[in-house]
């Protein structure tokens, strides 16, 4: 009898031996306590209206993502060669071909992704008439024409509001990169929602900008000429063009057509409808959703309008149909959470999405299926681009934790995560461009980021093939 009452005490004793050891050796988070690694005890989460240093979840969290930053631009800096995939570096991807493993589409594709994988950054002095105004006025985006010789860049002012500028990369090159930004006097105290180059009397001839109204002040789409912006190379050579502007309720995003069945014509998503505008005629059709429409592409092939909205939907327009009744969507694809980007692939089989849950997919228009997702990117609810460039085979997005990556097309294969030069915050997300040319023909490949006040050049760096 005694020896049966003495084992249930032993095995609570047990019980709470191994709860202790348990909490010693595989630490948990515990409700208002944080578990300090480094220190291997456990702190209490104080409240951060009643403290001076309030050890907050959001403190703990950033403290994390800045040290795994720090530790990322380190080996940035230190590493300057990289691997993108086991296994392959120029020598072995060089000596498959010799061997007959790879064909010339394949060796150009894995060259080019060593090279992406080793592009180093280096920063870009800016000159320009105003050296005072370079200090202080922070970025917001930048957007680089089709010849990638042109940077359109918003920039938020330090006594509020956006101005505009335009960069000449021309003068991008090894060893020294040096820009030169050309201003106006154009200002706006109103939000730049959206942004699209235009080609209306040649190619990237005006650029489109979609503002939000501001007090009793209804939003306006506008039509600034790109000779508005003194730029050398193309004094002389470039007329004055068409300056106008539109009245139009909020819109989120816009695109300009390069289909000759919509020439002269943009569009606007605006809150559930989506607007065509003339700029020729003025003459305007709209459409009618149930949601808000925040992307936009034109397909150059056939005269169809891809938009992207707040519910999930992907839909296309068909701009031969009329906008009353539903005839006129064409294609329907679906999302689980709002859609930030669409960007049409060249073949115009395929089209690329991105939305607010940071999913990544690649759809086939033939079979209505999604065929390929991109896994890594970071998005909650900000409005965040995609960059496809299929000439170099990969995709670039910048996340909303501050990080630009950037994957091969051709398998969803991560290539490159490059941290932010600055601390993480939703006001300092970069704004990326890239291209194989950057600076027109002759131009070197690379990746342009801006962030705060600074531009940065990512360019190729020179691989031994020996």
């Amino acid at each position: 009898m005694s020896g049966s009452g003495q084992a249930p005490g032993l095995f609570i004793t047990w019980v709470k031996c191994f709860k202790l050891m348990r909490l010693f050796f595989f630490p948990k988070d515990l409700p208002g306590f944080y578990f300090d690694p480094e220190k291997n005890r456990y702190f209490r989460l104080l409240p951060g209206h009643n403290n001076c240093n309030p050890l907050t979840k959001e403190s703990i969290q950033y403290k994390k993502m800045e040290g795994r930053r720090l530790q990322l631009l380190d080996q940035e800096d230190k590493q300057k060669k990289k691997v993108t995939r086991m296994g392959f570096n120029m020598s072995s991807i060089l000596q498959k071909k010799q061997l007959g493993f790879l064909n010339i589409t394949s060796y150009c594709r894995l060259s080019h992704e060593l090279r992406v994988s080793c592009m180093e950054r280096k920063k870009v002095e800016i000159q320009s008439s105003d050296p005072s105004a370079l200090s202080s006025d922070r970025f917001n985006f930048i957007l680089a024409d089709t010849s990638s010789d042109r940077l359109f860049t918003v920039n938020d002012v330090k006594i509020g509001g956006s101005k505009y500028g335009i960069i000449d990369l021309q003068g991008l090159k090894v060893p020294t990169f040096k820009v030169h930004m050309h201003e106006n006097l154009y200002f706006t105290n109103r939000k730049v929602n959206s942004v699209c180059w235009a080609s209306l009397n040649h190619l990237d001839s005006h650029i489109l900008l979609c503002l939000m109204g501001l007090a009793g002040t209804p939003g306006c789409a506008t039509l600034l000429p790109a000779s508005l912006f003194a730029s050398n190379h193309q004094a002389g050579t470039d007329r004055p063009g068409m300056l106008c502007s539109f009245r139009i309720p909020g819109a989120w995003s816009c695109a300009w057509s390069l289909n000759v069945q919509a020439s002269n014509c943009f569009s606007t998503g605006l809150s559930r409808r989506v607007l065509l505008t003339n700029v020729v005629t003025g003459h305007r059709q709209s459409y009618g959703t149930n949601t808000d429409v925040l992307a936009q592409q034109f397909v150059v092939s056939t005269p169809l309008l891809f938009n992207g909205c707040r519910s999930g939907e992907i839909f296309a327009i068909d701009l031969r149909s009329p906008s009353q009744g539903r005839s006129w969507k064409a294609t329907r694809l679906f999302h689980h959470t709002a859609v930030t980007s669409v960007r049409i692939l060249q073949e115009e089989h395929y089209v690329m999405a991105s939305d607010m849950a940071g999913k990544i997919k690649l759809w086939d228009l033939r079979t209505i299926q999604c065929v390929r997702q991109y896994e890594g990117h970071v998005n909650e609810y900000a409005y965040l681009p995609l960059h496809v460039h299929e000439e170099e085979g990969i995709l670039v997005a910048v996340g909303q934790d501050c990080y630009t990556r950037i994957w091969s097309l051709h398998d969803t294969h991560l290539l490159r995560t490059i941290p932010s030069p600055y601390p993480t915050s939703k006001a300092d997300i970069p704004s990326v461009a890239f291209s194989s040319r950057l600076g027109g023909l002759r131009g070197a490949p690379g990746l342009l980021m801006a962030v705060r006040q600074d531009l940065y050049c990512f360019s190729y760096s020179y691989l031994e093939e020996g």
